[in-house]
């Protein structure tokens, strides 16, 4: 019995020996390959340096305390740069409060930012009751869909297509413009891993995306 039981463990550790081996080296693969960079291009989609009328800007993350988190600091960074030269009369933030992440929604934390940065409060319209990339786009064809001019869907790199196509699917056709996240982050080697975990996570998002038909 003992020298069975024995077996049935040096068993379970050579399974598990050989699949934390090649766990590692998936991680070390991803790590000093371009294949996180390729993956990346494939999530940002084709694009060009649009100019338009509307900018719609997508809500990121949100500290606990309900200031910006980094994906959002940066896309209202990116959205301020390119509203100055780019001909856009309005910009739409949309993006809702998150539980347990203070009083205040993300649109509304990114537009006070953009204020601060030189944005008149009043060519600001935010959305802010969504709380996910489909409700991003169902809320703000609701509120913006009706009106006229060219509209510019301003997001991250890896969130990039999936956004693109979950608003053309609910039928409000945008030009995509996405800013340089993992795309410049990829080039610091302690970022690495980092980026390797959010675009693993953005791929399994599009993959649930495009399951339940929402893209």
């Amino acid at each position: 019995m003992r020298s069975g039981f024995s077996h049935l463990l040096s068993r379970l550790w050579r399974i598990f020996s050989t699949a934390a081996a090649c766990f590692v080296l998936l991680l070390l693969v991803l790590y000093i390959t371009p294949i996180v960079p390729r993956l990346t291009q494939w999530l940002t989609g084709d694009w060009q340096d649009p100019k338009g009328d509307i900018l719609i800007v997508l809500g990121g993350d949100q500290l606990g305390d309900g200031t910006l988190g980094i994906e959002s600091y940066w896309r209202s960074v990116y959205a301020v740069r390119a509203f100055r030269p780019g001909g856009f009369q309005r910009i739409v933030v949309t993006g809702g409060h998150m539980a347990d992440k203070g009083s205040v929604s993300i649109a509304r934390s990114m537009a006070d930012f953009m204020v601060g940065l030189g944005i008149p409060r009043e060519d600001i319209t935010t959305e802010e009751q969504s709380r996910s990339t489909r409700e991003n786009a169902l809320f703000t064809e609701r509120l913006i869909g009706g009106w006229a001019g060219r509209k510019v869907l301003l997001s991250s790199d890896i969130h990039m297509r999936r956004a693109h196509a979950t608003f053309a699917k609910v039928g409000l056709q945008t030009v995509p413009v996405p800013i340089p996240d993992i795309g410049k982050r990829w080039s610091g080697w302690v970022n690495r891993w980092d980026c390797i975990w959010e675009v693993g996570v953005s791929l399994a998002k599009y993959a649930y995306y495009a399951m339940r038909g929402w893209i």
